[in-house]
């Protein structure tokens, strides 16, 4: 988790960002790109040893692959995309979901203890994907001038309007929704971890380091540490969903007629 002695003779030193900048494990392979590797082939065994002599009436691995997979399926891309286009994107938006998940989960897995979604460039690479694959749809289908005013010029507005709803329209879809996307993810992951990072290191300098009455309240703070593990599980959790659900909803609008 970092540092495990942040003491400096009496003085606490706090966490910081240094402590997301990893040694490298051996060359220029570091702990987050290990982690990356480690979750495709975790998803991957996860569903494929799962949906191995499927049955019809399912065990319980089987029956948490389908779970997960309808979830993927009917909550999210169903959901969002429309019935009528969603099947292809499947694979794509429950990659997304798992990929997240298993990432961020990792935050609170101990040993492992890092959410690699909290190094800016994972999510920023998978935003990028969505990116060009919302906007590929879209002008596939409208082409492209059909489908810059499909999407920056909604109908119904007076005419003088959209010469400030346009400009906006194009900020938000060709440049902030990315950026959005990815920062949201790696904010909640970055902040939570420090978080986890304080109160755990906090409450082992006070029990080692501070004076002797201080020395009970690293129980508080270890216990504070254990609760806010719980609530990071649950926002990791919730923004794997989060980042699939907003995917799944810009290949929505790309492809729907009207907005």
């Amino acid at each position: 988790m970092g540092r495990l002695v942040l003491a400096e003779g009496d003085v606490f030193t706090p966490p910081s960002v240094k402590d997301f900048f990893l040694p490298p494990i051996f060359g220029e392979v570091t702990k987050p790109m290990v982690l990356v590797v480690l979750s495709v082939i975790i998803i991957s065994a996860f569903f494929v040893l799962s949906s191995r002599n499927l049955k019809i009436i399912p065990g319980k691995w089987q029956f948490a692959v389908e779970s997960v997979y309808d979830f993927g399926r009917n909550s999210i891309a169903r959901e969002q995309i429309g019935s009528k286009e969603f099947k292809p994107f499947v694979p794509f938006i429950l990659s997304l979901f798992t990929f997240v998940l298993v990432n961020n989960i990792y935050g609170v897995i101990p040993v492992l203890q890092f959410p690699t979604m909290a190094k800016i460039g994972f999510p920023l690479a998978l935003a990028v994907m969505v990116y060009f694959v919302y906007h590929w749809v879209g002008f596939k289908k409208f082409g492209f001038v059909g489908y810059l005013k499909n999407q920056t010029v909604p109908p119904g507005a007076p005419t003088a309007i959209y010469f400030l709803l346009t400009p906006i329209e194009f900020l938000q879809k060709f440049v902030l929704n990315p950026i959005t996307l990815a920062v949201r993810v790696f904010a909640a992951m970055f902040a939570g971890h420090l978080i986890l990072l304080v109160f755990t290191l906090g409450g082992e300098y006070l029990l080692l380091h501070a004076a002797g009455p201080l020395k009970p309240v690293s129980i508080v703070s270890w216990a504070f540490a254990i609760a806010m593990t719980f609530l990071e599980a649950f926002i990791q959790v919730l923004q794997a969903y989060i980042f699939a659900l907003l995917s799944a909803n810009y290949i929505g609008m790309a492809l729907a007629e009207d907005h």
